[in-house]
């Protein structure tokens, strides 16, 4: 059986062309990834990643100046990650993202990272809240793939 993803209209070319980057990277770094993921905050991160020892990355892209000049919500998903990115395409000058954050560059074949981001690691509570939001996301997603 072929199971055929579609886009959901919000992200541009370019911006789909990183993620599909960034989930071949994290693949083959131990992570599983969730696009679009719902925070506690009502936030939604572009890319949520989660490592075999439980580490959790939040992944946010920017696909153009202007698309980082508007987004001033990107400190709130500290909270949620042991560390924190930003990917962009290498169209990007990679010296708009600030020093504090991680940077990836990334195309629709593949990433890498360019600089990593802090570790700050999370409370075990929130770390297991995450944990079992992204376990349950993940399951209704795939349920909904064979069985819309």
């Amino acid at each position: 059986m072929t199971i055929e993803l579609r886009p959901d209209g919000r992200q541009s070319e370019t911006a789909l062309a990183v993620q599909r980057g960034i989930g071949r990277l994290m693949r083959s770094l131990g992570f599983a990834i969730l696009t679009e993921f719902s925070l506690t905050t009502g936030r939604r991160a572009d890319v949520i990643a989660l490592g075999d020892g439980g580490a959790i990355w939040i992944i946010e892209i920017k696909s153009s100046l202007e698309d980082f000049r508007v987004d001033q919500k990107w400190p709130e998903y500290r909270e949620f990650c042991d560390q924190f990115f930003f990917a962009i395409p290498q169209s990007l000058d990679p010296e708009i993202i600030p020093y504090e954050a991680g940077l990836i560059v990334a195309d629709n074949w593949g990433a890498e990272i360019i600089r990593q981001s802090g570790k700050v690691p999370l409370h075990a509570s929130r770390r297991k809240a995450l944990t079992l939001s992204f376990a349950r996301a993940a399951g209704q997603r795939l349920h909904g793939l064979y069985d819309p």
